[in-house]
């Protein structure tokens, strides 16, 4: 009996000492925090280090999936009663499909006293719709823009172009000199309506269009958006030939080997470009307007949040983890490590590149069909993308496309009903 009390004795002094929070009633935990971007690890895992060494018995994984199969995983994962402690998030009608059915913990002013310095703008991609409550706290904000390799432009004594126009020259300058103007392709759909976000704004009327469709008082059949859309099939000359089988990564790489002179894409990948190729040289402009002297649209948004799974076991931990994303600590490090827009206040931007995405956001309209319409199936992204991927196709036209989306958005969107 003595020598089984001894061994006791001993095992409850090694936990003690492995684990020194137990003793104190607190625990050791480890969080989980799931997430799409594969390709942040590293950042991620240095970041954490940070709070865990402001936190010690909190330690926390990062396990990223493919962003393609990320949200299967997680809404797998949710619906069984499992799932992540700390959850990356989507934003906007992304983020719904999660807090809907109460998976993830709200937040508020109180818990989190860090998102009172948030602007509302960025808080309304952290809001549930159907109950108005703050689920997340933003990482990043995103803006659409047009990647240029500095050294092909002045290769071929290119300048930024000022009107749409000198847009289709340069592009012609280029191919004429045997360069592929544009890396962009459309197997990936999704890149297409990014295509749209950044080319279309300028010809719909950007924000005071967003602000009628959105209201209902026009549909997508308007003839100022299926105009702009059109202006997407002007791009296909400057397009790899074969540019329907060119999907994400191989459009990537063609800008990042210098194969191709630009990239129409969004502002999350600088540090990646960077991280790829050292000795590119590249910058970014906004996509040209129609008249020089006018100042352009960039389409910008909630990238989206980081979350706590309601049924995590270590609230108070995962508490402490996320206010800590909300410091300016945490959104420096951010956009200092990643070269991202973080959501943060007061995160001072060094990445030259980013600081020229900070200036072109002075004009800046919401990501149309992110912000306005995934709310529900089918959304508008999964409609627009389907009918760009027919038109850039040759198999619709740009007035086939507004009517197809606004018929499949009237299923959930009353105001489109009838029309």
């Amino acid at each position: 009996m003595g020598r089984r009390w001894l061994v006791g004795l001993v095992v409850l002094l090694l936990v003690a000492a492995l684990f020194p929070g137990t003793a104190s009633g607190q625990g050791a935990v480890k969080l989980t925090f799931w997430s799409w971007r594969v390709e942040d690890k590293w950042a991620y895992d240095r970041m954490i280090r940070v709070f865990q060494q402001k936190n010690p018995g909190i330690t926390v994984e990062f396990i990223p999936f493919k962003q393609t199969e990320y949200n299967t995983i997680l809404s797998s994962a949710l619906t069984a009663g499992k799932g992540p402690d700390i959850i990356h998030l989507r934003a906007y009608g992304g983020l719904e499909t999660f807090t809907a059915p109460g998976f993830i913990a709200p937040l508020d002013f109180e818990t989190v006293p860090e998102l009172r310095t948030f602007s509302r703008t960025i808080l309304e991609g952290a809001r549930g719709r159907k109950d108005g409550k703050i689920y997340g706290v933003p990482f990043a904000s995103q803006t659409l823009v047009i990647y240029y390799n500095k050294k092909i432009f002045a290769r071929h004594n290119l300048t930024v172009p000022r009107t749409w126009d000198e847009f289709l020259a340069l592009m012609k300058t280029l191919k004429d000199q045997g360069v592929l103007p544009l890396a962009n392709g459309g197997k990936d759909g999704w890149t297409l309506e990014v295509m749209a976000g950044v080319i279309a704004p300028n010809f719909y009327g950007g924000t005071a269009f967003f602000d009628a469709v959105t209201r209902g008082q026009t549909s997508f059949k308007d003839p100022a958006f299926t105009g702009a859309l059109a202006r997407l099939l002007e791009l296909r000359p400057y397009m790899h030939p074969n540019f329907m089988g060119v999907d994400y990564a191989t459009m990537q790489q063609l800008f990042i080997n210098e194969q191709a002179a630009m990239f129409i894409g969004g502002s999350w990948e600088i540090g990646f470009f960077r991280a790829q190729n050292k000795n590119l040289e590249f910058d970014v402009f906004a996509a040209p307007p129609l008249k020089a002297g006018q100042t352009p649209w960039v389409s910008s948004f909630n990238d989206g949040n980081y979350g706590i799974n309601a049924k995590t076991p270590y609230m108070e931990a995962a508490l402490k983890f996320i206010r800590f994303t909300a410091t300016r600590e945490f959104g420096q490090m951010f956009t200092d490590l990643l070269a991202q827009n973080s959501a943060v206040p007061g995160v001072v931007i060094k990445d030259p590149v980013l600081k020229r995405v900070q200036e072109l956001n002075r004009k800046a309209t919401p990501y149309i069909m992110l912000v306005g319409f995934r709310w529900q199936a089918p959304t508008g992204s999964t409609l627009l993308q389907s009918g760009l991927q027919a038109m850039m196709a040759g198999t619709k036209t740009p007035e086939q496309v507004g009517e197809e989306v606004t018929r499949g958005l009237s299923v959930w969107f009353d105001p489109f009903r009838g029309r």
